[in-house]
C-alpha cells in the first residue's frame, strides 16, 4: 500500500501543505525554522546521496498532512539539530521558545542507544514509554522520522536495515497502535515489513495486486451504487476504498492458512457521514439493499475498540454475490482512527481553529512510567518485557462488569486477570466466577463482549499460587508472585525464628 502522505521538497511546498488547512499559519515561523535547520546541516548527506535537509523536510511535511500545529511542525524541522550539527538545544530555545526546544530535547533524548541486542531494545522501549507519558507529542515527531527513515532505507547496510525495520514493528507500530493512530501503524508495518521478510513481502504485495486489480471496475460499481443509494435517501456522504494494509493482510493471511479468498476485507469500502444519526440510518439502507452475513456486523460506536477506535462495520453478499465489507463512521471518527490521539491536536476546518488537546490521556500511558523502572531492573527485565509485551502489544478484548462499565485487557484473558484490573482486593478474594450468567471455573479464557461477575470470599487471605500458570497480565502476576513469595517468607521465619540460626 502506497503512502497517503506527499513529501515536501522545498520550504515552499511545505508552506503550502500547512497554508492547506490552516490560512491563517504563522508561515513565517516556519521558514524561519526551515533555514535555521538548512544553515546547521549544510553540507550534510544522508546515506542515499541527498542534501540531510530532505529528511527533517519531510518529517515536517508528514506532520503537517496530519494537520497538527506549527510547533510541532517547527519541531520536526528541527528535531535532528541538536544531535547532528554543532548547534545545541540552548540555540533551539533562544530562537524558537522553550515549548518547541521541549519537544526537540524529547526526540534527541530518544536518539542515540549505545546498547546492543536485546539491552538495546529495552532502551529504546524504555525510552519511547518514558517520552508517551511525557509529551505525547515528542512520539508524533519521531514517527513521522521514523516513517520516511524505513522509506529511504535501502541505502544503508543490511544488518542496520534489519534491526531499524525489526524495532519498527516491534515498538513503534505497536505504541502507534495504542495511541490509536490506525494509519501511521499501518505505514510502519509496511515499510518495515519490506525489510523483515522480503521474501514474504514480495508474496504478499504480489497477491493483494493481482486481487485488488481484479476487482477494481466491481468495487467503483459498488462505491457508486452506495452513495447514489444514501444521497437518494437524503444522506449525505463520503464513499471511498480502503485498501488493506500489507502487513496487517499477511497476519491474516497466515491465521486463514494461507488462503485470500476467506478474506473480506482486502478492500472495504468506507461511507463517512455526517453525524451518528447518519451512520445507523445508512447501516439500515445498505442491509435493506444487500443482505448481511450472520455474525459480521460490529458496533464499534457504541462499544469502541481499547485504543478509542469507532465504526461501525458490516459485511454484505453484494452484487453477482460478491462479498464486500462496509465501515461506516462520522468525519471525526475517521480522523480519530486514522490518527488516533494526534487528532485532538488537528486543524479543525469548519470551526477554523485547533482543536484543545485532551485533557486526560489513556489509562495505559500511566502505567509507563512504572514499566520502565522495571526495564530498567536488569534482573527483572526480560521476564518484564515479555509481560509488558502482552499487557500493551498483543491484541486486546473488552469485557463488561455487571454495571455495565469496560475492563479492557490483552487476548486470553482469564476471570482472574479480570478481577485483578477491577480491583485488586477482588482478584486476591475471588472464589468463583459467571461469564455470561453461566457459572465457570477461574481459569476461563475471555471473549470480547463477556459480562463477567466475580464472586469474593472475604475470608480469603489471598490469592491461590496455582493462578500463575494461567493469569496473562503483568497486574496479576505480579500480585499472585507477591503472595507467593510472602508465604515463603513467613514460612521461612516459622522455621527460624527471630534470633536464632
Amino acid at each position: 500500500m502506497t503512502s497517503p502522505f506527499v513529501y515536501a521538497t522545498t520550504i515552499d511546498e511545505l508552506c503550502d501543505q500547512v497554508a492547506a488547512f490552516d490560512p491563517q499559519a504563522d508561515l513565517a515561523s516556519v521558514r524561519h525554522a526551515y533555514a535555521f535547520a538548512e544553515e546547521a546541516h549544510r553540507g550534510q548527506k544522508r546515506a542515499t546521496g541527498e542534501p540531510y535537509i530532505t529528511h527533517p523536510l519531510a518529517t515536517a511535511s508528514t506532520l503537517a498532512q496530519m494537520r497538527l500545529p506549527v510547533p510541532i511542525i517547527i519541531a520536526g524541522l528541527l528535531h535532528d539539530v541538536p544531535e547532528d550539527t554543532a548547534r545545541t538545544l540552548e540555540d533551539v530555545q533562544e530562537a524558537f521558545g522553550e515549548d518547541i526546544a521541549s519537544m526537540v530535547g524529547g526526540i534527541t533524548k530518544l536518539g542515540k542507544i549505545k546498547y546492543r541486542g536485546m539491552e538495546r531494545y529495552i532502551e529504546n522501549l524504555r525510552k519511547m514509554f518514558l517520552a508517551v507519558a511525557a509529551d505525547v507529542r515528542v512520539v508524533f515527531i519521531k514517527f513521522a522520522d521514523r516513517l520516511h527513515n524505513l522509506q529511504t532505507l535501502d541505502a544503508i547496510p543490511p544488518k542496520k536495515q534489519q534491526r531499524i525495520a525489526m524495532e519498527s514493528l516491534e515498538i513503534y507500530a505497536p505504541i502507534a497502535n495504542r495511541l490509536g493512530m490506525g494509519e501511521m501503524k499501518g505505514l510502519l508495518e509496511d515499510a518495515a515489513f519490506k525489510f523483515v521478510s522480503p521474501k514474504e513481502f514480495a508474496w504478499v504485495k504480489n497477491l493483494a495486486k493481482t486481487t485488488r486489480e481484479g476487482k477494481q471496475e466491481y468495487v467503483e460499481h459498488v462505491m457508486e451504487l452506495t452513495q447514489q443509494t444514501l444521497q437518494e435517501a437524503n444522506i449525505r456522504v463520503r464513499v471511498q476504498g480502503r485498501a488493506k494494509h500489507l502487513y496487517s493482510l499477511y497476519k491474516k493471511l497466515l491465521k486463514n492458512d494461507r488462503s485470500i479468498a476467506r478474506i473480506y476485507d482486502i478492500t472495504a469500502i468506507r461511507v463517512i457521514t455526517k453525524n451518528v444519526t447518519d451512520c445507523y440510518a445508512a447501516l439500515g439502507i445498505i442491509h435493506g439493499k444487500w443482505s448481511p452475513l450472520k455474525g459480521r456486523i460490529k458496533d464499534y460506536i457504541a462499544q469502541p475498540k481499547p485504543n478509542g477506535y469507532r465504526s461501525l462495520h458490516t459485511t454484505v453478499f453484494c452484487e453477482k454475490g460478491e462479498i464486500v465489507e462496509f465501515q461506516i463512521r462520522t468525519e471525526e471518527m475517521h480522523a480519530e482512527n486514522e490518527y488516533g490521539i494526534a487528532a485532538h491536536w488537528s486543524y479543525d476546518e469548519e470551526k477554523q481553529r485547533y482543536l484543545s488537546k485532551p485533557t486526560t490521556v489513556p489509562d495505559w500511558v500511566h502505567e509507563l512510567a512504572d514499566i520502565q523502572e522495571e526495564l530498567s531492573d536488569k534482573k527483572n527485565s526480560l521476564q518484564s518485557l515479555e509481560e509488558m509485551k502482552i499487557d500493551l502489544f498483543h491484541d486486546r478484548i473488552f469485557v463488561f462488569t455487571p454495571k455495565g462499565d469496560v475492563i479492557d485487557l490483552p487476548e486470553h484473558s482469564t476471570c482472574v486477570d479480570f478481577a485483578y484490573a477491577v480491583h485488586t482486593d477482588i482478584g486476591n478474594t475471588c472464589m468463583g466466577a459467571k461469564v455470561n450468567e453461566e457459572v465457570v471455573t477461574l481459569d476461563r479464557v475471555l471473549k470480547n463482549g463477556d459480562m463477567v461477575e466475580v464472586m469474593v470470599d472475604k475470608n480469603r487471605k489471598g490469592p491461590n499460587p496455582d493462578w500463575i500458570k494461567f493469569v496473562r497480565t503483568r497486574h496479576a502476576k505480579a500480585r499472585v508472585r507477591q503472595f507467593a513469595k510472602s508465604k515463603i517468607t513467613s514460612w521461612i521465619k516459622g522455621i527460624f525464628p527471630k534470633g536464632k540460626e
